[in-house]
């Protein structure tokens, strides 16, 4: 594969996100921009300025009207998507690591750092397509314990918010009685990353604890674990084969300090039901930060410490990859 490369930030990438046809590529890092791209070629269709801080988190609702993005500066940031006009902003006492819009767009949920006394929470706030103006007091505030919340998303049908915490903690939360359904031990290390499966049934965790692992949305209950030999910072399923990708790599300090010289800047291709590595695909220069998969399986973009995007579109001899039994 001879991936695009796509160069539109000056910092370490934080998050990349598809809209959910495929056809459009969001990208945030530790500037202060957003960057929306066309995942077809790679042309940059425009920016998203205003924030005055690293940028953490960003989606887009369904029909791609509309952009949210959080940052280090304490707020998120709502855009109209075509015109890169700002519509409306929500302040936080603390940065905003992970934004996302509900399945239905009518929510979004925004999960706060804990910094200066300020605790971590999950805000809920809703979302009204038709206006500019936006409410500004949540509909739920959740406040993670024992430790902080570091990711979370929505589940099926919107019915649950599972996060993913620092002590390596998973929590199932019915949201709109702000209950605790139940919580899980998932890893050893941060959750890094967590990602839902498209119909929201079960979901991919990341960690420093050099694994992956899936999750039974309902349960909590382990499914599969995939191992690496270095943090993994990130990890994605693909839709069209039993496929998981992780992201992830040594830090330039570690590489500098061990006698491997090899910073292990790969994405690394796992078969999902018998947790096997079955491939490696090289290209950043730095740890990859964080891996989004086309809805339609045929590519994905990866985003490295290095500040490149790398946007693959499969061979079609990955369409004939066979499991050897």
């Amino acid at each position: 594969m001879r991936p695009i490369l796509l160069q539109g930030h000056t910092r370490p990438l934080t998050q990349i996100k598809y809209n959910s046809d495929g056809d459009l590529l969001m990208t945030v890092a530790k500037d202060t921009v957003a960057n929306l791209w066309y995942s077809h070629n790679g042309e940059r269709v425009g920016t998203y300025e205003g924030h005055q801080g690293a940028l953490w988190t960003i989606d887009c609702n369904k029909p791609s009207t509309l952009v949210i993005t959080g940052a280090a500066d304490n707020t998120a940031r709502l855009w109209h998507a075509e015109t890169g006009r700002q519509l409306h902003v929500w302040e936080f006492p603390t940065a905003v690591k992970r934004v996302e819009f509900s399945h239905d767009d009518r929510y979004v949920l925004m999960v706060t750092e804990e910094r200066m006394g300020h605790k971590s929470a999950i805000y809920v706030f809703p979302v009204d397509n038709s206006t500019p103006e936006q409410s500004n007091e949540p509909i739920v505030v959740l406040r993670p314990s024992p430790s902080k919340a570091t990711m979370a998303a929505w589940s099926y049908l919107d019915k649950y918010i599972v996060a993913g915490h620092d002590d390596g903690s998973l929590t199932l939360y019915d949201w709109k009685y702000e209950e605790v359904v139940r919580q899980a031990q998932a890893h050893d290390g941060t959750i890094t990353d967590l990602q839902m499966w498209k119909d929201g049934t079960y979901f991919i965790t990341s960690s420093k604890d050099k694994t992956a692992r899936l999750f039974e949305t309902n349960t909590l209950n382990p499914l599969k674990m995939y191992k690496a030999d270095t943090g993994v910072n990130t990890a994605t399923m693909t839709p069209t084969q039993d496929l998981v990708i992780l992201g992830g790599g040594q830090a330039a300090s570690e590489v500098t300090t061990t006698s491997s010289r090899q910073g292990k800047f790969e994405s690394r291709f796992y078969h999902k039901v018998f947790e096997d590595e079955v491939g490696r695909l090289k290209g950043h220069f730095g740890p990859i930060n964080t891996l989004a998969m086309q809805p339609d399986g045929k590519g994905f973009a990866s985003g490295g410490e290095d500040g490149y995007v790398r946007v693959h579109h499969f061979d079609p001899d990955y369409f004939k990859f066979k499991y050897d039994y």
